[in-house]
């Protein structure tokens, strides 16, 4: 009975650590568009991707199974050029808990179309962090350690750092990539220059929002409901010099795509004298969701 307990113990702990990744990340590959009766090999993918994802140690820090940051990776193959050669969009998103509460709240939904791989069914995936990655594995350790800094950033102020950092230097890595999404002069919004504005000092207090909107706000909300209204509020407010410097840039639209219906239900609740405010401050730095801006001003408190 004792060994028979010894060995339960020893699984369960085996168990524990292999679960004990940072991600635990969903993976959907859809091939809605490819017409072939034979589709195995995207299920091979999706496991793939799976294991790469969720298997991988992306950080130095220990994490408890239920501390992983909840992500989704939905890939949308469109084309297969040749056997194996595939253009497809990749659709990110990932959530954070709220302390004390049941809620996710949303980090991140980035819909990136730069996306072209070479997939061999069966091949081994594995990142390596010092030298070439094919471009498969090369974005989704961009979009990994994306995740992972975004979450960093929401627990202390600008702690998201090195991972950012590491995002970078993949883009920097292919820059002779012959695929897409890499480059400054591919367009104005792709992989290279959301890791730019990551990274460049001018929107820090977009990234330092998160901290102050998650840690002080969110997290405080059902004790301190009125203080923390305020703080997320003073952390919107802060973005309009950005706005002003750098209007409509790639990490204000990427922060509004992820937040905007999230804030309106924070401020609907909001007293009369923040919500005037802020919705005004929401329609001037994101104009695209202005329409659900305006529904704040005209719900009661």
């Amino acid at each position: 009975m004792l060994k028979k307990l010894i060995f339960i113990w020893v699984l369960s702990v085996f168990v524990l650590k292999g679960n004990a990744q940072e991600l635990n990340c969903t993976v959907n590959v859809l091939t809605p568009r490819i017409q072939s009766s034979d589709k195995q090999i995207f299920t091979t993918l999706q496991t793939s991707i799976y294991e790469l994802m969720n298997n991988t140690k992306w950080t130095n820090d220990k994490y408890s199974p239920e501390e992983r940051i909840e992500c989704t990776i939905q890939i949308e193959v469109t084309e297969r050029t040749s056997t194996d050669v595939f253009k497809a969009n990749i659709q990110i998103s990932s959530r954070r808990a709220v302390y004390g509460t049941s809620y996710n709240s949303p980090m991140i939904n980035y819909l990136d179309d730069d996306f072209g791989f070479r997939y061999v069914e069966f091949q081994a995936m594995e990142f390596n962090e010092s030298g070439n990655n094919p471009n498969l594995i090369s974005v989704l350790a961009f979009w990994a350690y994306t995740i992972i800094g975004y979450d960093y950033d929401s627990f202390s102020m600008l702690g998201g750092n090195p991972y950012f950092v590491k995002a970078q230097t993949i883009v920097a890595n292919n820059n002779n990539s012959p695929e897409k999404g890499w480059r400054a002069f591919e367009g104005n919004r792709n992989r290279y220059w959301l890791s730019e504005n990551i990274n460049n000092p001018i929107y820090k207090p977009i990234r330092k929002l998160s901290y102050n909107y998650h840690r002080k706000g969110l997290d405080l909300m059902s004790k301190y409901k009125d203080q923390s209204i305020r703080t997320i509020a003073a952390s919107i407010e802060a973005l309009r010099p950005v706005n002003i410097d750098k209007p409509q840039s790639l990490l204000m639209k990427t922060l509004f795509d992820a937040k905007a219906d999230e804030v309106v239900n924070i401020f609907s609740g909001a007293p009369n004298d923040v919500k005037s405010t802020v919705a005004k401050t929401l329609s001037d730095i994101d104009p695209t969701n202005s329409a659900k801006y305006n529904k704040i001003s005209s719900t009661g408190f």
